[in-house]
């Protein structure tokens, strides 16, 4: 039976954190044998400047070339480095909507998106990472710009236990193949439980737990410990619960804790709401 390849889309502005992005998910594919794509989408009014439709024209066909051979440049170097393949696509149009349309047509298994230091990777001053957790089903992987992933290196795996299990995703076990032990659980409040990866049990590695008191510092606190302990990848669950019940239903809030870890995350796909 063939391998299955993981499909990788990595979404960006193409500011200066995009090479950081790339690297980490450069190093994911090394890890979960992936396929990385890289999309990038310009606003039309980023691009045209003139009334004149001729001078339009020459514009675009001019920032189609002048953007290809920038991305390629890019590309090539960190796909030597990480000896991983990257496609690329290149469009011009409404940024949500290409950025839909794209995912419809490639069907990833993984969405990357950049976060820079203490805040979310915005694309046309909209915050992306919040659209695509709401619209794609699958796993989310955000790519510090401070903590990139190296090639070859075994990862600090650090998993944090809400309601649903933070591995809970096809190629945990590939995670864990490329995982220094002992693994770093974090929890807020309660006593930590068994760890289980979606298709099989690795409660057998040596594991240290870290449980925080509940209280306005819980995750700051937790990021202090993360940066402690050199965290490299950050794994989270997620369920179908609305956003206005997250703190309740999951005991913590996906959005600060994105929003605050300054360290790489991976975002299971979504689960079943439970009660």
């Amino acid at each position: 039976m063939e391998k299955k390849k993981y499909k990788i889309l990595v979404l960006s502005d193409f500011k200066n954190s995009t090479a950081s992005i790339l690297k980490s998910t450069a190093r994911l594919a090394n890890m979960i044998d992936g396929a990385v794509e890289f999309f990038y989408v310009k606003k039309p009014t980023e691009v045209i400047k003139q009334d004149n439709q001729f001078s339009a024209i020459r514009t675009i066909n001019s920032q189609f070339s002048a953007s290809e051979k920038k991305i390629k440049t890019l590309l090539n170097s960190i796909a030597e480095d990480y000896n991983v393949k990257i496609k690329y696509k290149f469009a011009i149009g409404n940024v949500k909507n290409e950025i839909i349309s794209h995912i419809k047509e490639v069907n990833p298994d993984v969405i990357v998106l950049g976060k820079r230091k203490q805040k979310f990777l915005n694309f046309g001053g909209d915050n992306m990472t919040q659209f695509i957790l709401k619209h794609h089903e699958g796993p989310v992987f955000i790519a510090s710009e401070g903590n990139v992933l190296e090639p070859n290196k075994k990862l600090s795996l650090g998993i944090f236990q809400g309601k649903h299990k933070p591995l809970d995703i096809d190629f945990a076990d590939q995670l864990i193949k490329n995982t220094n032990v002992p693994l770093k659980s974090f929890k807020i409040g309660e006593t930590p439980s068994q760890l289980k990866a979606g298709k099989g049990v690795f409660s057998s590695l040596k594991t240290v737990n870290y449980v925080f008191e509940k209280g306005d510092n819980a995750i700051d606190n937790l990021s202090k410990y993360l940066s402690k302990n050199k965290i490299d990848l950050l794994c989270v669950g997620r369920d179908k619960a609305p956003a206005k019940d997250t703190v309740n239903l999951m005991k913590y809030d996906l959005r600060d804790l994105i929003g605050k870890l300054n360290v790489s995350m991976l975002i299971s796909g979504r689960q079943p709401y439970e009660l």
